[in-house]
């Protein structure tokens, strides 16, 4: 019998050997998954970093982008704004011009002077050539057929004067 207790010490030492070492290559393992699993977070912990980097940087652009877009559309709203006063005021230029010169057509219509064609009432007042051309521009711009109240045959009566009138001063 006490060959059987000094053998089954033995198995039992044996056993807890193998117990011992089975918990240290276990323990092994785990630390070498845990390792591995570190590595791996820390990895995605860097991704996840690096991709903050870039969209806040890509924010940033873009904010700066609509900002400048923004002042941008803001400037050339301010231009298209004057200009459109711009031409309001030219447009009541011209149309003040126009009735002016309508006024002057019809008095002269009603004297009925034959020295006075009715080409010559536009160019009337009109001293040199600085002031013919003066004149012609701010013609054009009230009769040209592709005005509204524009009409060919004023056109071609002012433009026949304005000739004969350049041969006149040149």
């Amino acid at each position: 019998m006490s060959q059987n207790n000094a053998g089954g010490g033995a198995d039992e030492v044996l056993n807890r050997m193998l117990y011992n070492e089975t918990v240290e290559l276990e323990l092994s393992y785990r630390q070498k998954t845990l390792a591995a699993e570190r590595r791996h977070v820390e990895e995605e912990r860097q991704k996840l970093y690096k991709e903050r980097m870039d969209f806040d940087r890509y924010r940033e652009t873009e904010t700066k982008r609509i900002e400048s877009d923004k002042r941008l559309f803001e400037m050339k709203w301010k231009i298209l704004e004057e200009e459109t006063r711009r031409l309001a005021d030219e447009r009541r230029r011209v149309e003040k011009q126009r009735k002016f010169y309508e006024q002057v057509k019809r008095e002269l219509e009603m004297t009925a002077e034959p020295a006075i064609t009715s080409g010559d009432m536009f160019f009337i007042g009109v001293n040199n050539e600085v002031a013919l051309k003066r004149r012609y521009r701010d013609l054009l711009k009230i009769y040209h057929p592709d005005n509204l109240g524009g009409d060919t045959d004023t056109i071609q009566e002012i433009n026949r004067e304005y000739d004969c009138l350049r041969q006149k001063f040149a």
